[in-house]
């Protein structure tokens, strides 16, 4: 039995031009809008969200509330405390994300930007893979799971073996690649040999991935010697991601492997005959098909490089920031990830580039939750905002006044001129 939006037989509705659209291709439509429109929009949704946020540390604030409550009395008193609080929230925000002028040294004065260098590197890999399933018209939730795989396995492959410096490296990193290029490959067969709804697989798989590692964590194989904590022994050193700027930063070379990713995936997406595939399954499966690909095998592929990608994710945190697995290794990353490929719009350098927006986000509200006792809950609510905003492209452009690109404009009327009788325009329109 077929559902109404896969119903062959469905009733066709009528587009802008008049011309029949089935519901699927209605519905391929509406997703290919939201995660590949265009960069104004996205630079706009995270100017709404920002004035938003600003309106939220005004009402959380204190003092903005105590004046509030003689504000017909003294205006003044009230729109001072609401800029005295936000200027001070986003500047404290500003000093923990990118640089610090108040800092005695130098090190302390670029270390908030090294930070958000640290924290978007997971964000920006994980986010690739998402992008990745995204052109190829698949919605991958199940980063985290992927994430989390990669990192049972590099981890294991970090503290279980002993060799040399580079090989022990590459062989921890790879296997994370594989374990999450595994839990990526499982969706796309069931999705490619059996139609399965690739959300629903892998919300599933993030439940196994996130009980599979609490339970290895309870096992003697994961656990540190003489600790009953829920945490694997530290990687040895030779599997660990080199540091970049010294002892005094976290900065590692994870951070040149998101850089390598994403000139890999913008290659693999705009520049090879694999990307065009996936770009064109992504579009329109029937007429991909129709031209001879085959679609199912393009599905498989897109699932696995994804989970490859979130894999290295894994890497980064267990090779790099955290150097030892726990059950939270992943945290929200997965899922943060995939507003990251929202607002990069698909794209390996928007994916980037929104990476290191989100980076900055979370190293800058720490700071700004300890300067300001601005809640940190507020940043999760800008995130939130965007990925709201993104997937409505009709209200910014109503807030901003923006045409609609898919809307053809209307030409205002040429006058006739005079014919042959002599007959004026206004008489022609009479």
């Amino acid at each position: 039995m077929t559902t109404p939006a896969t119903d062959p037989a469905a009733p066709a509705t009528p587009d802008l031009t008049g011309t029949s659209v089935s519901p699927d291709t209605e519905r391929d439509g509406l997703f290919q809008r939201i995660v590949t429109g265009n960069l104004l929009i996205s630079l706009l949704a995270v100017l709404l969200a920002l004035l938003v946020g600003a309106v939220l540390i005004a009402v959380a604030d204190e003092e903005v509330r105590e004046t509030s409550t003689y504000f017909f009395a003294r205006p003044s008193d009230t729109l001072e405390a609401v800029w005295v609080a936000v200027s001070e929230a986003y500047t404290s925000l500003f000093k923990g994300a990118v640089f610090n002028p108040d800092a005695t040294t130098f090190e302390r004065q670029v270390r908030p930007l090294t930070e958000s260098l640290v924290f978007s590197v997971p964000l920006v890999l994980a986010g690739l893979g998402v992008a990745v399933a995204f052109r190829a018209g698949l919605f991958n939730i199940g980063a985290q799971g992927q994430i989390i795989v990669g990192a049972i396995l590099g981890s294991w492959l970090g503290f279980a073996l002993d060799l040399p410096p580079v090989v022990h490296l590459l062989v921890a990193a790879g296997g994370a690649a594989l374990g999450g290029a595994l839990w990526g490959l499982v969706p796309g067969l069931l999705k490619a040999r059996t139609g399965a709804n690739e959300v629903i697989v892998t919300i599933m798989l993030n439940y196994t991935a996130v009980y599979l590692v609490a339970y290895l964590l309870t096992t003697s194989a994961f656990q540190e010697d003489g600790s009953n904590q829920p945490k694997s022994p530290r990687l040895a050193e030779n599997s660990l991601w080199p540091s970049l700027l010294g002892d005094g930063f976290r900065l590692n070379a994870a951070f040149l492997l998101a850089v390598v990713a994403t000139v890999v995936v913008w290659w693999l997406l705009e520049r090879s005959t694999l990307g065009f595939r996936l770009r064109a399954v992504g579009a329109n499966q029937a007429a991909a098909r129709t031209a001879g690909m085959n679609v199912g095998a393009v599905t498989v592929v897109a699932m696995t490089v994804a989970g490859l990608l979130a894999g290295l994710a894994g890497s980064a945190q267990v090779q790099g920031t955290e150097q030892f697995l726990t059950g939270g290794i992943a945290g929200s990353l997965g899922f943060d990830a995939i507003t990251v490929a929202l607002l990069g719009r698909s794209r390996a350098w928007g994916v980037f580039w929104s990476g290191l927006l989100f980076g900055a986000l979370k190293a800058g509200g720490f700071v700004m939750q300890s300067v300001t006792q601005t809640p940190i809950d507020i940043i999760l609510v800008l995130q939130s905002v965007i990925v709201l905003l993104i997937a409505a492209p009709p209200l910014v452009r109503m807030v901003f006044r923006l045409p609609d690109p898919a809307r053809p404009r209307r030409r205002a009327p040429r006058p006739e001129r005079a014919g042959r009788s002599g007959a004026t325009s206004e008489e022609a329109a009479a």
